[in-house]
């Protein structure tokens, strides 16, 4: 079942669904060293990568396995990154959570913002129990995200990712709604 792209605002931010004016700004984000350093594929070197990014969303959100949305500041500062709500599991009442955002606006609480907005939708829109994220053991700034969205560590996967030659660990997050707390972030609003 096709799933209702959301749009969503928080104090700070608009997260909305993708359309074609965002390619190049996502392919500045996605081909960016600095911003894929921990990610678990390289950074884009080919423009083609734009078409299958926005083929895999539509395919997503027409199989009702999940979404991404574009993150935007409000105050007309443009595109900050995106937010996945992904691998959508009706049978076991889970998915996944992750999200990507130019280095420039790191440290901003941005992550936590879009990530509290997506949340409270999901929570919301779908019989969810569990949402799982991923993070490399090295960034240690997506685990403070994580845990400020009140996920816990739940274990670390070895040397699950090669990238580029390079090995690495991932931790594995989960939240489950029994888990939620209020962050001390102002609540999204879905229009």
């Amino acid at each position: 079942m096709e799933i209702a792209v959301p749009t969503l605002h928080t104090a700070r931010l608009t997260l909305r669904g993708f359309d074609r004016a965002d390619a190049d700004p996502l392919y500045r984000l996605q081909s960016d060293v600095n911003a894929m350093k921990y990610w678990d594929s390289s950074p884009w070197t080919d423009r083609v990568m734009i078409d299958r990014f926005f083929t895999s969303g539509d395919k997503m959100v027409k199989q009702g396995t999940g979404l991404r949305l574009a993150i935007d500041r409000r105050d007309g500062g443009g595109f900050v990154g995106w937010v996945t709500f992904n691998s959508w599991n009706p049978e076991f009442r889970s998915a996944s959570l992750g999200f990507s955002l130019l280095p420039e606006t790191w440290g901003k609480g941005c992550a936590t913002e879009a990530g509290v907005a997506v949340l409270d939708w999901a929570f919301a829109t779908f019989d969810l129990n569990r949402v799982q994220a991923e993070a490399d053991t090295r960034n240690l700034a997506s685990r403070r995200v994580l845990e400020k969205l009140g996920f816990r560590l739940e274990g670390t996967l070895r040397q699950d990712c090669v990238v580029d030659g390079v090995v690495s660990d991932s931790w594995v997050f989960g939240l489950l709604r029994s888990d939620r707390h209020e962050p001390p972030i102002k609540r999204a609003t879905a229009r």
